[in-house]
């Protein structure tokens, strides 16, 4: 509030009391019993915002999730893991603060008493982060993670942060915008692991529903061709594709998988030059073998697979096992590795190699197709 409209605030305030002290007085009342009411009347919303401002630090969140205690275990693992912590900022520096690590404890927090899994994520050396109450120093910012099963089907989750002055030992709460901020990180990957659900049934439905598919028979040049359907023989044979897929050399068929959290390889998409491509974001041709006007077979099936395929960037990447970081690790993939897109998260692609192998790589970790 500005200076100008606070003044004119009390004068308008002043007046009335004046005018109400007048009636009063003739009625018998008190000058003091007058002024005791007006502050009562102006010190309670103040009390009232300060303790609303005191309940608003340390609260934590709580929220109870429609996972297992695995998967919620797994999806939490791994953002203690990342080496990030949300939410806050040290000064004007970056949306977050790095260099945070994994812990067993943490001196931040007292022990925990009341069951469940817990997990720590933690960043010493913090300077001056933001959204802790009064914070102001260098200290050990941390956050915990408790999972407590809530029968078989749902986890309670519970995330609480604090930062911790290294010279006072002060301990200042949260104000909620780490607990808040972190959580959304955990849910993004429990959102997309029911997608990974939902499109591996989908997938293996439409598999069983589709009529087998005709083998590529050998020409007498020793090279493939595709059956095409006996009305009209067409270039290109499009199948629906209930999840991202990719390309794959000739004579190299992409086969379902359907075990979870592998992922499922997709329908197909052959042309009569031998390559194959499925995928859910590939745009199907409107008519079977038809190519855009002025566009060769060559030139669309070169479009598709730079759709569809992605290389791994420098220094290479890992593939694993399962979309976290803390899964087990299946293969180092070289720098310029060729792989499929099968699966497409907001953090990982779900992949297969040029040798068939299935596996999850960080989307940071791979680009596109020159």
């Amino acid at each position: 509030m500005d200076a100008p409209f606070a003044g004119k605030l009390l004068l308008i305030v002043l007046g009335k009391m004046e005018r109400l002290n007048s009636k009063l007085h003739r009625a018998g009342v008190s000058r003091l019993f007058v002024i005791a009411t007006f502050v009562l009347t102006a010190v309670a919303p103040l009390l009232q915002a300060r303790e609303k401002d005191k309940l608003s630090y340390g609260e934590g969140l709580i929220v109870n999730v429609p996972f297992t205690e695995a998967e919620v275990e797994q999806v939490v693992r791994d953002v203690a893991e990342n080496g990030i912590i949300r939410g806050t900022k040290e000064y004007n520096k970056d949306e977050y603060v790095g260099g945070a690590k994994p812990a067993d404890s943490s001196h931040a927090f007292p022990p925990w008493t009341e069951g469940g899994k817990v997990f720590y994520k933690v960043r010493l050396q913090a300077l001056d982060p933001r959204n802790f109450k009064d914070a102001g120093d260098v200290g050990t910012l941390a956050v915990r993670y408790v999972l407590q099963p809530q029968g078989d089907k749902n986890t309670v989750l519970r995330i609480d942060a604090v930062f911790v002055e290294d010279f006072r030992h002060t301990v200042h709460a949260s104000n909620g915008s780490v607990e808040g901020s972190e959580y959304k990180d955990i849910k993004d990957h429990l959102d997309s692991i029911e997608v990974m659900k939902q499109q591996t049934a989908e997938a293996e439905k439409e598999r069983l529903l589709q009529p087998p598919r005709k083998r590529a028979q050998p020409t007498n040049g020793g090279s493939e061709r595709v059956a095409a359907p006996p009305a009209a023989p067409a270039p290109a044979e499009v199948a629906a594709a209930p999840t991202p897929a990719g390309v794959a050399t000739a004579g190299h068929t992409h086969e379902m998988q359907t075990s979870n959290p592998t992922p499922p390889a997709g329908s197909v998409v052959q042309s009569a030059a031998g390559n194959s491509v499925s995928g859910q974001d590939v745009p199907s041709p409107s008519a079977p073998g038809e190519v855009a006007p002025g566009v060769t077979l060559e030139q669309h099936v070169q479009d598709l697979r730079r759709q569809v395929e992605r290389l791994v960037k420098s220094p290479g990447a890992p593939l694993k096992s399962a979309p976290f970081h803390s899964a087990s690790t299946l293969s180092a993939l070289t720098t310029g590795t060729e792989v499929l897109i099968l699966i497409s998260t907001p953090y990982w692609y779900g992949v297969e190699t040029r040798d068939g192998q299935h596996g999850w790589v960080f989307r940071d970790s791979m680009e596109s197709l020159p």
